[in-house]
């Protein structure tokens, strides 16, 4: 259980601006991995264990992509108690982002507002920190998941992005448990044109491609020592700001290709839940409790599209144990936390995981 009362910590970085409190406290988990400065944010990690496209997820509760876009801090996350974790945005090569100020809290609706834009050290250096974690070394009975998450740089066309994702699913595959696919950012000019119809169908029809190919290079060995190909899952991570036709063109896509899974949602660019707020018109994605519903809605419609057996990873607006347990009625398998750790601290994970256990 963690030493330090987040109350205390959170009233500490809520003083400064966002960006500079999230880098103090990703450097503060980085130096602190693996040290006795760990117990400062360690927490039990509940046993619920669920079998999703082939893979054993030790609880529910993972950590949503972008806290930790280069991967240094994989270790103290997973210490956090999360059953998986998911690090990126990674893109092929490394990117300042959007210019700064890009991150605004809005308190009063306990949400964000995020304009990063991919910034991230590139594919080579992303590569390095996910082989210094250590978290497979754990003696553990269901091991910690790692997601890997991929995009495209912001120099490359849109009509090249395909290129920018082969390179980084190139990259990451030998080093993930699952890898997601991101075309649902709003702070990537175009990105999210590439859930359209025919640009979704190409960009997916590549990546199954390829993912066979590299099925085919790597191998894995079972309890006996059998070995055969190493075929990791892929998610596709989508937008909030879809109807219902819209979501069901993605649906029939996913299948069509084999992907193994869709996490549901990104931010939205809505701002009707935070009119006249501080910061409410600042351009970026909008995460926190205003995208619960929406997030929870295309859940929803996801569900009825894709039948039971698909699994989904639910993830926007999770501040409370409830929130967790509206994703899992709406349809979600599992769920992501990221904004609502940064309100609710490291206790929010156990607290959710504990909840869907008890739910199950």
């Amino acid at each position: 259980m963690s030493l330090i009362p987040y109350a205390l910590t959170r009233s500490f970085l809520f003083g400064m601006d966002a960006e500079s409190a999230h880098e103090l406290t990703m450097g503060m988990l980085a130096r602190g991995q693996g040290t006795p400065m760990q117990w400062a944010w360690c927490n039990e990690t509940v046993d619920d264990p669920i079998e999703l496209a082939g893979l054993t997820f030790p609880n529910r509760v993972g950590l949503a992509a972008g806290l930790d876009k280069n991967a240094r801090c994989i270790d103290a996350l997973g210490a956090m108690g999360f059953g998986f974790v998911e690090v990126g945005t990674v893109t092929p090569k490394a990117q300042p982002g959007n210019p700064k100020p890009r991150m605004f809290r809005l308190p009063e609706a306990r949400a964000l507002i995020n304009r990063l834009g991919f910034n991230n050290d590139g594919l080579d250096a992303f590569i390095h920190n996910v082989q210094q974690a250590r978290f497979r070394t754990q003696h553990r009975k269901h091991p910690m998941l790692l997601g890997l998450n991929i995009g495209k740089n912001a120099s490359t066309p849109i009509e090249d992005a395909t290129s920018d994702y082969l390179t980084c699913l190139d990259g990451v595959y030998p080093h993930a448990d699952y890898v997601t696919v991101n075309i649902s950012s709003p702070n990537t000019q175009n990105l999210r044109a590439l859930q359209s119809d025919a640009a979704l169908d190409a960009l997916l029809g590549a990546i199954a491609e390829r993912r066979e190919a590299l099925a085919g290079q790597y191998r894995q060995a079972d309890s006996k020592g059998v070995t055969s190909s190493r075929r990791v899952p892929i998610f596709v991570k989508i937008a909030p700001d879809l109807d219902e036709a819209q979501v069901a063109v993605i649906a029939s896509t996913l299948q069509r290709h084999g992907m193994d899974g869709v996490i549901a949602t990104n931010t939205t660019i809505r701002r009707e839940a935070v009119k006249g707020m501080p910061h409410a018109e600042e351009l970026g994605g909008l995460s926190g409790a205003p995208v619960l519903e929406a997030s929870n809605q295309v859940i929803r419609q996801l569900r009825a599209a894709l039948g039971s057996r698909f699994p989904i990873i639910g993830v926007g607006g999770i501040l409370s144990a409830e929130d967790a347990l509206s994703k899992i009625r709406a349809g979600a398998d599992v769920v992501q936390i990221y904004t609502g750790l940064i309100y609710e601290g490291p206790a929010l994970v156990s607290k959710v995981a504990r909840a869907i256990k008890a739910m199950a």
